[in-house]
């Protein structure tokens, strides 16, 4: 049996309640192989007497951990590991094609002993909260796709930061996070910099940025620097339900939503993508290369977010990487 103190560590001065410390390391201890399946824990009497705690933090923690089979209590013998499978939780905001992509590298990328499952938030920070609380110390890893509001920054604090991976938007990390994002201002930029050639056949360039859309803003300030720099005529356009095309722009959309209007009013008003309008889309999906002639794309890389999001289980280790942004052209522009 592992000794105890080299198994548990208690902080007295945290935040995080004991029971969920003891809950941590075993958890911890289980994914990193320091044990293993069969393997006899400490006794609630020993964790007890070795860090000052009551019977009932310590049963707390072991009823946890057996709620989550993570262990099993054999009567007059005391509590063994159950089992080596290794749960993570993905905590998306919604899936929609390109999410798709990065859930596939996600999962193709872990052993079979490792089990994921998968929670949406849809921007919802009571839905965020609710997975939080009823998930916290159930699972060996946690990869989690944050969002901007102000709750989210207290209820991650809640987890152990080791154990969690924020992936896709750099908001409410810490010094210490583990990340892998992407970059939506200066990436985004170099990107359609590469796009300067065949936006020149346009009178204007039109950013739009539904009022509907979680879109990062940062790309609006980016966006703005690049039609300054290059002395490109420019707009932003929010308004969804009156959204109308004009020949001779060019668009940028960071919503899939306006790309399938503005294709229905290019058959309506007889245009050609391409040649009397132009349209760049944000986020590469498996289905643009095909719809029409093809839709100019600025990504990041989501099958290689997924994979980096793998790693981050698999190796136990820190990582705190960005994915780059990059532009792919099509006939749309």
């Amino acid at each position: 049996m592992v000794a105890t103190k080299s198994l548990i560590q208690i902080k007295h001065d945290s935040v995080t309640p004991k029971y969920q410390q003891i809950v941590n390391a075993i958890n911890n201890a289980i994914g990193k192989d320091i044990l293993q399946k069969g393997d006899l824990l400490p006794s609630v009497n020993k964790i007890c007497k070795e860090f000052s705690l009551s019977r009932d933090t310590v049963f707390k923690a072991y009823a946890i951990l057996k709620d989550s089979n993570r262990v099993v209590a054999v009567p007059n013998k005391g509590y063994y590991v159950a089992n080596e499978t290794k749960k993570v939780l993905l905590i998306l905001d919604t899936f929609k094609a390109y999410k798709e992509v990065l859930y596939d590298a996600f999962i193709n990328n872990l052993p079979d002993n490792v089990i994921t499952d998968v929670q949406f938030h849809h921007y919802n920070i009571n839905n965020f909260k609710t997975i939080v609380n009823t998930s916290i110390g159930k699972y060996y890893k946690y990869v989690i796709m944050n969002f901007n509001h102000v709750d989210v920054k207290h209820t991650l604090a809640k987890f152990n930061t080791e154990n969690v991976l924020l992936i896709d938007w750099n908001i409410y990390a810490k010094e210490d996070s583990n990340f892998v994002f992407q970059d939506f201002g200066q990436s985004f930029y170099n990107a359609i910099l590469e796009a300067k050639t065949q936006f020149r056949k346009y009178k204007r360039i039109d950013l739009l940025f539904p009022d509907f859309t979680y879109h990062p803003k940062e790309t609006i300030h980016f966006f703005n620097k690049f039609c300054e720099d290059y002395n490109f005529k420019s707009k932003i356009c929010t308004d969804y339900k009156n959204f109308k095309i004009e020949k001779n722009i060019a668009y940028v959309s960071v919503s899939d939503r306006m790309l399938g209007k503005f294709l229905e009013q290019c058959k309506s008003n007889n245009l050609e993508p391409g040649k009397d309008i132009g349209f760049l889309s944000y986020n590469e999906t498996p289905m643009k290369k095909f719809i029409y002639k093809g839709i100019s794309v600025v990504s990041t890389d989501f099958k290689e977010l997924g994979t980096k999001a793998a790693e981050f289980v698999t190796k136990n280790t820190n990582l705190r990487c960005y994915i780059p942004t990059k532009l792919t052209l099509r006939e749309s522009l």
